[in-house]
């Protein structure tokens, strides 16, 4: 949670007549247009009442509490998953005089739904407090705005407002509570605990230790001069390196921003993305995020410890949904540009045809060169049962024709990517994640990262 609040100087302040101040000027009028048309000469009555109005209207705002000696702020998470309530607290805190009750409400934001509108309530030593509901709509970047607090003089016939901008960030991210359960599940299933014995050597292997050999050792790991030079067999014992560099690509152009399963794309590639981060930093592996659709549009540096999955969720949050065509030229060769060691480049991204993914293979090629490329795709299942459905109309015909050459382009393109070098996950929108873990689990035993 954090609070912020402007200075008062960046305010806006407001005298407007409350719905009393208006009754009683227009309870006048037809007493002052009574006493008109029975005594003229009293024509100045109705004036009068109004002038009456006005001038205790003005005596009102005089003793109402001064805006300027008001203080407002805001009380907000810095970040709120998707199926979770948040919550914000609004204050208005005042230095004299307090009026008895404030009226309090926020600008809405489209990412979130801000309940209720408006809110009153009660000053306690000079304080009122108001809470709103924060129900998230979709993931992104949010940002509660301004802040309107009105309360009323003395005598009711005036509103003071006061309004400040607040200039709040707030991240609508995934639900992260239920990729850590995942993660942990499958975490401590697969979780490499202590030294174990080395047999296939590799670039992801380090040297740990001398050891004296044993039968059923791999005689390519003898070390012959320390033999030698200690008139016994010893053989170097390896253990897997646990700072291997992951990077993680999301695409969010137009295609990766199509629902499936009830979600966009980018959402379920984002699950995926924080399961694996997730499980990285635990493991002791280094994470980099990079997101673009027509240019790269979030990037992060390595980052390592446990503790960084916050910020990775955060990063996260500020990959927006794209409408426009992903420019992997641009994009590929930014993040080719930022990677300095040998790293795991994890792509989520689509492709509808061999056409548009001309570059994609191009530019995933000079990737290839030094860096162990793994592409992940979703199953569309909605072209699938289109293509295997039992055509009973010419449109039925038509459509599964479509759909079918459109499951062979996509086909076609994931031949080629493995022809280069390149790995590829395709599996269901709810089995990306674990599909994902599987297979970096498996890396890591080879020792190929």
């Amino acid at each position: 949670m954090s609070e912020t609040g402007a200075p008062p100087a960046a305010a806006d302040v407001a005298f407007y007549p409350t719905a009393r101040a208006v009754a009683a000027a227009a309870c006048g009028a037809p007493v002052a247009a009574a006493v008109a048309a029975i005594a003229p000469r009293f024509w100045l009555v109705g004036p009068a009442w109004l002038v009456l109005v006005v001038a205790l209207a003005l005596l009102d705002a005089a003793l109402a509490a001064r805006p300027r000696a008001t203080r407002l702020s805001l009380t907000a998470p810095d970040a709120v998953p998707v199926t979770v309530q948040g919550r914000a607290l609004a204050q208005a805190a005042f230095e004299h005089r307090a009026p008895t009750a404030v009226e309090f409400a926020l600008e809405p934001d489209p990412h979130l739904v801000v309940s209720p509108r408006r809110r009153t309530a009660r000053t306690e030593e000079r304080t009122a407090v108001a809470g709103f509901d924060l129900d998230p709509v979709r993931r992104g970047q949010a940002r509660l705005g301004r802040l309107w607090a009105r309360w009323r003089g003395p005598m009711g016939l005036v509103w003071v407002q006061r309004a400040e901008d607040m200039a709040h960030g707030l991240a609508v991210t995934l639900n992260i509570q239920a990729v850590k359960d995942e993660a942990q599940r499958l975490f401590s299933r697969e979780e490499f605990t202590g030294p174990r014995e080395q047999l296939d050597l590799g670039v992801g292997a380090e040297f740990h230790a001398l050891r004296p050999f044993l039968p059923g050792m791999d005689r390519r790991a003898i070390d012959w001069k320390q033999s030698a030079r200690h008139a016994t067999l010893l053989a170097k014992e390896f253990r897997a390196e646990r700072n291997h560099h992951v990077i993680l690509a999301i695409d969010s152009g137009r295609l990766m921003c199509e629902p499936v399963a009830g979600a966009p794309r980018v959402d379920h590639a984002l699950n995926a993305a924080l399961l694996l981060a997730y499980v990285s930093l635990k493991g002791g592996d280094r994470v980099g995020l990079f997101g673009f659709d027509a240019r790269p549009n979030v990037t992060s540096g390595v980052l390592s410890g446990a503790s960084a999955f916050t910020h990775v969720q955060h990063l996260a949050a500020q990959i927006d949904y794209g409408d426009a065509e992903t420019n992997y030229t641009l994009g590929l060769t930014a993040l080719s540009a930022r990677l300095k060691r040998r790293s795991l480049v994890v792509v989520f991204t689509d492709f509808a045809d061999s056409t548009s993914a001309e570059l994609m293979l191009e530019n995933v090629g000079r990737l290839l060169a030094q860096h162990l490329v793994l592409f992940i795709v979703l199953r569309d299942d909605e072209l699938e049962s289109l293509a295997r459905r039992k055509p009973e109309t010419p449109e039925d015909v038509s459509r599964a024709a479509v759909a079918a050459a459109l499951l062979r382009e996509r086909e076609l393109v994931s031949e080629r990517l493995r022809r280069l070098g390149v790995q590829i996950i395709e599996a269901r929108a709810d089995r990306i994640g674990p599909a994902l873990l599987a297979r970096y689990f498996e890396l890591k035993r080879k020792d190929v990262l």
